[in-house]
This record gives structure tokens, sequence and C-alpha cells, in this order.
């Protein structure tokens, strides 16, 4: 800028002397005299102290805005009418029948019966009745007679209030069979006739307070007198298994912001006696007399977190044994779950222990041809680690995957008896310490109430420390069940069940016998047991069944030479009043 001022002041000099030269030129000439007063003022030059330098700059661009076009639309309105709201009333609800009853037979001379009582509509009670009795007088080829019959009545009560609930229960079951695992079909059947009979109750009484800083409880009462046929002979009376149980059960529950505090305490006791002690019959048949009293406190602290996502249970199970020698334990408790993609799949993992008393009775419902004089044992679950994933791949499908391994003290098993059942083929107690690994999974499809399928898989490994194999425990079980609703009008029922790789424990070699580090192990062939079953509603009130029921006919042995009756058909009808 200053070199430009410079040059400005130069030329402005140059333009004045050349005027004023040419004014005087034409004066000489024409003689004429022009005077022009002006006042020019050259600013004094100066030396510029800084050398010259080229300054690069970017010059702005100008941002060019294009406002949006407003667009005018025209809006038409249409006004619908609107039908009026019709409220149907109703004069009285849909009948509910108070009774139902069931009868049909079988083809193997099996009647079946069954009557069901229960009251009508109540917000407050509930109470009912039932009474069911199916039995066969069919017998199996070349076998002992193999009769059964089982009879069970129920009558039951609850009242349902606000702020808790009381249930009363009271039952009598009684199972009549026969020990025909021999081949002897003229065998006396008073001879090798049993029966187990219970009777017993349970009350229990639950608060409910919706209010989240109350203490919420339960306790129950049970009770049950069980026993098997008593001799004809008096001086044989006592020698019979029997067993009074009584057990008081608990629950408290406190609910502190995201955490749940709960306790439970169980006191169980069970008295069982076969014989008088002391006291011995034929030699080697020894009275028996077992008071088992358990008593254990579980408590736990379950929380939520991330939006109930994530639930934890931690807990203590301490239980104290008081069959003989007086013993306490501590298991843990603990289970942790999360949610992922809206309960899509849910991982788990967990582990846990506890101690299960065994029973008289509990062990004839796993096999109903046990001796009187059983030997009962508690089992003590030392640890059980657990875990796996479930969740749903759609709406209508979900599956289950998991893996467990667990060690046990006083496994039950059930191996054939030599000594005290000689003329009859019954089972005796045996046992063992064990190590049980299992892999499960399990897949379900349901459609709304039309269609329902259950497919259940389970692989178990066994490692016991002084048995060759774990008797009568199967390796390999499946399991499958579905229903299937067509207009309400046809339901039909299926019911699948395989198991694989059991072996009972036998005293000589023979077929498919092996020898096992010193025991003989005889395999057990595989069980398929599928049942299938059609019934017909005509209407609301009467429909008619057809059960049929091992419909593979194989006479699998469920237990050593104790083969099941091959293909059946059961058919009747229903009834509701």
């Amino acid at each position: 800028m200053r070199i430009n001022l410079l040059r400005y002041n130069l030329v402005t000099a140059f333009i004045l002397v050349a005027i004023s030269n040419g004014v005087v030129a034409q004066k000489k000439v024409d003689e004429e005299n022009i005077i022009i007063i002006a006042s020019r003022k050259i600013p004094p030059a100066f030396r510029l102290t800084e050398s010259p330098k080229i300054i690069d700059s970017i010059a702005p661009q100008s941002q060019v805005q294009y406002p949006l076009l407003s667009l005018k639309y025209e809006n038409t309105i249409e006004i619908d009418t609107i039908d009026a709201a019709t409220i149907k009333l109703v004069d009285k609800l849909p009948r509910l029948y108070n009774s139902y009853a069931k009868i049909g037979i079988g083809s193997t001379l099996m009647p079946l019966g069954e009557i069901y009582y229960n009251n009508g509509r109540s917000r407050k009670y509930s109470y009912g009745a039932s009474l069911k009795h199916l039995s066969s007088f069919g017998n199996l080829k070349n076998m002992a007679p193999a009769r059964f019959d089982r009879t069970a009545f129920d009558l039951y009560g609850a009242i349902n209030e606000k702020k808790y609930t009381a249930t009363a229960d009271f039952t009598v079951n009684s199972r009549g069979l026969h020990w025909y695992g021999f081949e002897k079909p003229n065998a006396d059947r008073d001879s090798i006739q049993n029966r187990f009979t219970e009777i017993g109750t349970k009350l229990s009484f639950a608060s409910h307070k919706k209010d989240s800083a109350s203490l919420n409880y339960k306790v129950g009462f049970d009770f049950s007198n069980f026993h098997d046929k008593k001799s004809k002979v008096d001086s044989l009376a006592n020698w019979h298994g029997k067993e009074n149980y009584v057990a008081v059960n608990s629950s408290f529950w406190y609910k502190w912001g995201q955490e749940i505090f709960a306790a439970d305490l169980n006191v169980r006791y069970n008295g069982y006696k076969y014989g008088e002690l002391d006291k011995t019959i034929n030699g080697i048949d020894s009275g028996i007399v077992r008071n088992n009293t358990v008593v254990n406190l579980r408590p736990t602290v379950t929380t939520y977190a991330f939006d109930n996502k994530l639930k934890a249970q931690v807990g203590l199970d301490f239980t104290v044994d008081g069959k003989q020698k007086t013993r306490a334990y501590i298991y843990p408790l603990a289970e942790v779950k999360y949610s992922l993609f809206d309960d899509i799949l849910i991982p788990y993992a967990g582990l846990k222990g506890g101690l299960k008393q065994n029973t008289f009775k509990s062990l004839s419902l796993q096999n109903e041809f046990i001796l009187s004089n059983v030997e009962i044992e508690n089992e003590h679950n030392a640890i059980t680690l657990f875990g796996g994933i479930k969740g749903t791949l759609t709406k209508q499908i979900g599956f289950n995957a998991s893996f467990s391994f667990a060690n046990y003290k006083n496994k039950a098993m059930f191996i054939t008896d030599t000594l005290v059942a000689l003329e009859r083929n019954q089972f005796r107690m045996l046992y063992d310490t064990m190590n049980i690994t299992s892999l499960e999974g399990s897949i379900y499809y349901q459609m709304s109430e039309k269609i329902k399928v259950d497919v259940i898989g389970r692989f178990n490994s066994y490692s016991a420390r002084n048995n060759s194999f774990a008797w009568n425990l199967p390796q390999i079980e499946i399991l499958v069940r579905g229903n299937y609703n067509l207009y309400d009008k046809f339901l039909v029922t299926l019911d699948m069940k395989y198991e694989g790789g059991r072996r009972g424990l036998v005293y000589e070699d023979g077929k498919d016998v092996s020898l096992e580090d010193g025991q003989y192990a005889k395999k057990l062939g595989f069980i398929a047991d599928i049942n299938l079953g059609v019934e017909y509603r005509y209407n609301k009130r009467i429909s008619a069944f057809v059960q049929l029921n091992n419909v593979a006919a194989q006479r699998y042995q469920r237990w050593y030479n104790y083969p099941v009756q091959g293909f059946q058909v059961l058919g009747g009808f229903t009834f509701r009043f």
C-alpha cells in the first residue's frame, strides 16, 4: 500500500508542472492570462522499514441458501358415522358342572372308574372330592399271577381371603399287587400278594399381603401313616413294614427394595418299624426300628438388577440329620440367570446341595416290588453344579440345554434279594457313593391350544465307588409328549418313553450277562413305551375315548424278571353333570 501511495504523489506533481508550462506557452501566443488558485498538498515521502511480502489469503466464499418451497395441499375431511356401542346383558354365566365321571374297560379285563366333585363359582371357598380306581385281572404268559389294583380317595377344601389362604387335604390310597417276577403260572396268589395302604392329611396357611413392607409367610403340616400287607397269622402280625411321617414346614419372605430376603425352616420326622427290635424269624429275618429326624434352615437372598434382566440368589442350607448319629451339614445355594434380547436367550448357572429323606413310602413308589424289611438311608447330595441356556426361537418354539455334575453319598439302588425272598422275586436297597454327570436338551412347540409337543433327551454317566454299574438306573432317556385339538371335537394325545443302558445285578452267568469287577451284570434291554389316546367330544357333557397302551407291544423289563403287559386297548365314556 505504501508503494502505491508514492507513485500517486509523483504522478500528481508531474501533471501540475505540465499544466503550468502549457498555460505560459498559451499566454504568449494568445496573450490570455489564466490564474488558478488551488491547494495541492503533497504528503512527505518516507522510507518503508519493512520488506515487501506476499500475503496469501483465501477469499471467503458466499454461502448460497435455497429456502424451502411452501407447498400447499388441499385437505379433505370426511366424517364417518360410528355405530353406537352395544352391551350384552347376560342373565347368568355359563354353567359349570360340579361333577365329572369317567368309566371304561380294558382288553386285559381292566376296569376303570373315576368320579370328581367340585363346588361351583365362589370367590372365598373351594372344596371337592375324588375317587379313582384301576385294576387288572390279566396274567402274563409263563409268569406268576400278575393282577393289580389302584384305588385313591381325596377330599380337599380351601378358604381364599385377601390377606391369607388356608387349605386342607385328606387322602386314602391303596395299591394291591403280586410279586410275579418268576416263571410259575400256577403259583399261589395269596403267598405272593402285597398291598400298600396310606392315610394322610396336609394343612397349610399362607399370607399374601400386598404391602411390600410386610413379612409374608407360609406354614404347613403333613402327616402320613403308611404300611404294607399285614400277615393273617397272629404271631407274625407285627412283621410287616409300617411308618409314621410327620413334617412341619415353614417359609418366610420379605421384600426390601430390589432384594427378597427369605428363610425356610423345616422339621421332618419319619418312624419306620418292621417286626420287633432284637428279634428274628426264620433265623435270618431281624426286626428293624428306625427313627429319623431331619431339621434344616435355608436362608436366601434374591436380588434383581438391570431392569430385572439379572436375577441372582445366594444362600446356605444348614441341615441336621438325626438318624442314628447326629450329623450337621452345610450346603451351598447359588443361582444366577440373565435375560438377553427380551427373554429370547436366558443363560443360567448355579450350585446346590441337600439331604433327601428317604422313606418306606417314597421307595415303594419307585419300585413297588421291594421287601418289607428294607434298609432306609438318607441321600446326601454334597454338591451339584449345573448350567445351561434356555430361550425361545419363535413365538411357538422354545428350547433348553443344560448340564449338571453331582456327587452323592448313599445313592439308593434296587437289587434282587437272595436271602429273605427265596420263593419270590423281590428287591432290597443298596447304597453307594456316586458321581453323576448329565446332559439334557429339550424343545417344545405350541400353537395356541391346538398343538403342543415336548421332546426331552437326557444322557447320564454314572461312576460308583463300590459297584460296577448304577443298578437299574438308565443311561439314555428320551421323552416325547404331544397333544392335538381338532376343532375342540377330537383330542389326540401321544406319550412315548425310551430308556436304554440299564443293567441289573445278578448272581450267575447267563444270556446278556457280563462279568465286571467280580459282579455279574445283566443288560435289561431297551424300553420303548408308546401310548396313544383319542377322545371324541359328542357335546360339552358327553365324550368317548380310546387309549392304546404299549403300541410297540414290547414286553420290556422295567425291573429284572418283571416284564410288563403287552399291547392293551382301553375304552370308555366321560360325563359331566
